[in-house]
């Protein structure tokens, strides 16, 4: 590893300390009646602020260890908030200029166990988009508290956003009719990176087929590949929709509403980790 990863490594674990003092008091303003933030000195629970450098740092450390697994959900997330503030402004932007994402900016809606009626959600029939990512969540066996909290975006709206985009994830594998085993990552990353221009989804464009074998190469930059980039490119901004509010929508027809075509290849959900 790099002498940069390393220093960026150690700097994070001196940030912890930090992070559980401010954890600390984000746990007394929620559960103490009356009790005000003074305690907190962040732009939102959870936010560490970071200097230029110190990002650039992060970026080198989590980008490698990204490399070595991309399992790696943390140090990708740590990846994505230390370069993406361009496209984050792009992308806020992008929501405020359309009365459904202004909406979802406004109202700042979380996609958490806590907040998903999984019973009226499995009670939906087959096809709807409820229904079809509660069998996307339970095929691939994930969760989306699974997904981490962000903390070096240095702007709270722009932290939402980014927070948006992570929650939304799992909902883009169900919209593409991708699993989660790698080659569904990489088509994923692709639209995403068309989509969103963060660099981090780039990276995962550029770098993600180097896991795959031959015959997986081939399905991605024959069909899946320039399908995924086609539709990240021209479908209407994946953070402007208010997902909450259209479980009961047919798949097909949000498809059609978002111009995003079928999948050319029907990925199984079978054997995860596989490349």
């Amino acid at each position: 590893m790099s002498l940069c990863a390393v220093k960026g490594f150690q700097w994070l674990r001196q940030r912890q300390c930090v992070l559980f003092s401010k954890a600390v008091c984000v746990h007394q303003l929620h559960s103490s009646p009356g009790f005000t933030d003074s305690c907190y000195d962040g732009l939102y629970p959870g936010h560490i602020h970071t200097t230029p450098i110190q990002k650039a740092l992060l970026a080198v450390g989590s980008g490698v260890a990204a490399l070595q697994n991309p399992y790696r959900h943390d140090m990708v997330a740590v990846l994505g908030e230390t370069t993406g503030h361009l496209a984050l402004i792009n992308l806020r932007d992008r929501m405020k200029n359309d009365p459904e994402g202004y909406t979802i900016l406004t109202e700042r809606p979380r996609i958490r166990l806590s907040t998903l009626d999984l019973s009226k959600m499995a009670s939906l029939p087959d096809g709807s988009f409820g229904r079809e990512y509660l069998r996307f969540l339970e095929d691939n066996h994930v969760t989306p508290d699974s997904r981490a909290d962000v903390k070096f975006v240095d702007n709270e709206e722009l932290a939402y956003v980014m927070q948006r985009y992570r929650e939304v994830h799992d909902l883009l594998h169900t919209l593409l009719g991708m699993p989660t085993n790698m080659l569904g990552e990489v088509a994923v990353k692709w639209f995403e990176a068309a989509q969103t221009g963060l660099p981090m989804c780039a990276l995962g464009a550029v770098l993600g087929p180097l896991r795959l074998n031959s015959s997986r190469l081939q399905s991605l930059f024959t069909s899946l590949g320039p399908w995924a980039l086609q539709n990240g490119r021209r479908s209407r901004c994946i953070l402007s929709i208010f997902y909450e509010r259209r479980w009961e929508q047919n798949l097909e027809d949000l498809r059609q509403e978002l111009n995003i075509e079928p999948p050319p290849v029907i990925l199984s959900a079978a054997n995860k980790r596989s490349t």
